[in-house]
């Protein structure tokens, strides 16, 4: 039978019934011939027979790059499958794409996105057409091996990893061109983004008010002006708009969906996705990844329809304030959200490559409780992930289609920005957020002290009757849990926050009620249906603590006036207490005169350990040099960053102490560094 095969000419494929009636008749024919995987050769004119797919990727090839016209005898999709040593049937050879590691990249993205748009539509295929066009370009006449789309990544990599700015890439495109004038290459680093938005790299640029009360966005995408505190969106000179619409802030929001998509579209990755399920401990004593701890088990517990498909991803959350101009005497303060997945193992999954970035958010100041309005996108995502899920396509399981869902299992912060997130202010009398109403605290002098720690020790511990710390012996128990039930109970008497920093609204000063406890808000995080079951919603991010505890624990032993604890007004709180006598301050003539503190190095001692700290040598990339930051006198150490903190506390502080102070003091200093350990 005489198999018709003018339908490969047609030029215009998108609108002819003939066109998309033949090919179908061709994929049925070359469906039988497939391998194991569900994989068979290409013959658009872009492939040439050279790589293999799956059925709906060589129907968009087809569509879009057309048939290729030597191919005349369909031998490897079925048509007279004996004669496949005929000569006249062109065989795959080496092109530039099987050279080029873009190639598979862009295969990667493309049957990635195959099961949700079905391959067949012309508003899929028209958003690929300028990578394709890109990687089947030589980079320079003669150039075979390297594309233009291949140049171009690498060199957007250079710029990021060598931190170069725009308009130094910018030059360094132009000296190209000058220097090569037949190289195919963009002309700026704005044609280089738009390239690289098409490759999953972009972000969604979404216009915020003023006072931040609220995004531009959904409903209130078109507005020109924000409701509530009736603010122009544009900013204005004289009263008037600028000549060209300039948003005053704009939040940059990464899609979360196709990142996570990403990491099922290659075998390599979408294996490690499921790490978590075999690489568990199998002794109970031992936590060596989250899927280990209680919550992780307790959330499995809850929610066991989630648990069931392994491949279903956990996230955590992260987010800090930093300046992004590398200049401390510029007051801004940007704020990045980053999310990591915890379904990888524990080597992976705080790695850099596998740090998502959602949100960044704008200064100058920080958002404070307004932090909700700019997590709006990420929870209405986080939302629909949950519970509609998206179809993906795991490429470690024979690339089928799977319904993958996603749930934020905590945030991970310092204390500020745990406040910022969860909603408990970090201040005042009740600002454990552990203790919660059980806080126990006093007024000082300038500041609110928290004590009672030996509360938490067990009842026969000797430290309980000790009188040295407070003059009074210690009989309560440690506070009792709070449950989800007793949270949401609290939450509910909270009054509604009105969000945003205007001065007539939102930016007002609300004094809280004796039952709103330290609420200051309900935070955005429990509008997910599964959020106020989660048993540990905020963690405290260790690398933080260490180092405002080193900071401390450095000032006072060395005695610097700028970070000491040991300040003049917590000795007249001793003496306010009826404690420590011995450390009391007194006066000498006119003088007042503060007593050397056992704790404190003697200014011999201080440039011991700062020739000390100076005459240690570290392995290569160990740490920062850490001569650097002890001062010529050797009277101080300043600068420390918090790795160097780390090292500090891990390495130096518990040896350096040793013959500098008393045991009581040196032991009581290694146990604490040792707690970091």
């Amino acid at each position: 039978m005489t198999i018709d095969k003018s339908w490969t000419q047609i030029r215009k494929r998108s609108n002819s019934a003939v066109f998309w009636q033949g090919l179908q008749s061709f994929l049925q024919m070359a469906k039988p011939h497939v391998n194991d995987r569900g994989f068979i050769r290409c013959p658009c004119n872009r492939c040439i027979n050279n790589a293999q797919h799956q059925l709906e990727v060589l129907e968009t090839h087809i569509h879009r790059f057309g048939f290729m016209s030597d191919y005349n005898e369909w031998i490897y999709h079925g048509e007279n499958v004996n004669a496949a040593s005929s000569s006249n049937v062109p065989q795959p050879n080496s092109g530039v794409h099987d050279r080029d590691e873009m190639f598979e990249v862009l295969e990667d993205i493309i049957s990635n996105d195959a099961e949700v748009d079905q391959l067949g539509s012309q508003s899929s295929n028209v958003q690929y057409d300028d990578l394709f066009t890109a990687l089947n370009s030589e980079l320079y006449p003669g150039v075979s091996s390297f594309s233009s789309l291949n140049f171009l990544v690498k060199l957007m990599h250079l710029k990021v990893m060598n931190k170069w700015t725009n308009k130094s890439f910018d030059e360094l495109l132009k000296l190209l061109k000058l220097a090569f004038p037949k190289m195919d290459l963009v002309e700026s680093h704005y044609e280089a983004k738009k390239l690289m938005t098409k490759m999953g790299l972009g972000y969604q640029s979404i216009h915020v008010c003023k006072n931040d009360c609220a995004l531009f966005w959904n409903e209130n995408s078109m507005s020109e002006t924000y409701p509530v505190c009736s603010k122009s969106r544009w900013k204005m000179q004289a009263g008037r708009r600028t000549g060209k619409n300039v948003p005053h802030k704009v939040l940059r929001y990464f899609p979360l969906a196709p990142k996570l998509k990403r990491l099922f579209a290659t075998s390599k990755t979408a294996k490690l996705m499921r790490w978590h399920q075999a690489g568990k401990s199998t002794d109970d004593n031992v936590m060596r990844h989250p899927v280990d701890g209680r919550a992780w088990k307790d959330f499995d517990r809850k929610h066991p329809e989630f648990a069931n498909d392994v491949r279903n991803v956990r996230l955590g959350l992260a987010a800090n304030g930093f300046n992004p101009f590398n200049n401390m005497s510029i007051s801004y303060n940007m704020w990045p959200v980053v999310l990591t997945t915890y379904n990888l193992p524990p080597w992976l999954c705080m790695k850099p490559e596998y740090l998502m970035l959602s949100l960044l958010i704008p200064g100058p100041q920080s958002p404070g409780k307004d932090m909700d309005v700019f997590l709006r996108p990420l929870i209405e995502e986080l939302k629909e992930l949950w519970e509609n899920g998206i179809d993906t396509r795991d490429a470690g399981n024979d690339r089928k289609v799977f319904k993958m869902r996603a749930a934020l299992l905590w945030t991970v912060n310092d204390f500020p920005a745990r406040s910022s997130l969860s909603g408990w202010s970090g201040q005042g009398y009740k600002a454990c957020p552990t203790c919660n109403e059980d806080t126990p605290s006093m007024r000082v002098i300038g500041k609110t002290a928290y004590f009672g720690h030996s509360r938490f020790l067990p009842s026969t511990h000797r430290w309980r009757s000790n009188l040295e710390f407070d003059g009074r012996t210690e009989r309560k128990l440690p506070p009792c849990r709070f449950s989800s039930v007793d949270i949401m109970d609290q939450l509910r008497r909270v009054k509604t926050t009105i969000l945003g920093k205007h001065p007539n609204y939102g930016g007002v000063k609300r004094k809280r009620g004796d039952d709103e406890l330290n609420w200051r808000k309900k935070s955005i995080f429990y509008e997910l249906p599964y959020w106020a079951e989660i048993e540990l919603k905020h963690n405290l991010d260790v690398m933080h603590i260490e180092k405002n505890i080193c900071d401390s624990l450095l000032g006072t032993l060395m005695g610097d006036p700028h970070k000491s604890k040991d300040t003049d007004n917590a000795r007249r709180d001793l003496q306010n207490l009826g404690i420590r006598s011995e450390l009391h301050l007194y006066e000498d003539g006119n003088k007042l005169m503060k007593p050397a503190a056992e704790y404190t190095f003697s200014e011999a001692n201080r440039r011991k350990f700062c020739r000390f700290v100076r005459s240690v040598k570290f392995p290569d990339d160990f740490t920062a040099n850490l001569s650097n930051n002890v001062a010529q006198n050797d009277s101080r150490i300043v600068g420390l960053k918090s790795h160097d903190c780390h090292v500090i506390m891990q390495r130096l502080l518990p040896v350096g102490c040793r013959s500098l102070v008393n045991k009581t003091i040196s032991s009581t200093i290694i146990e604490l560094c040792t707690f970091f350990n």
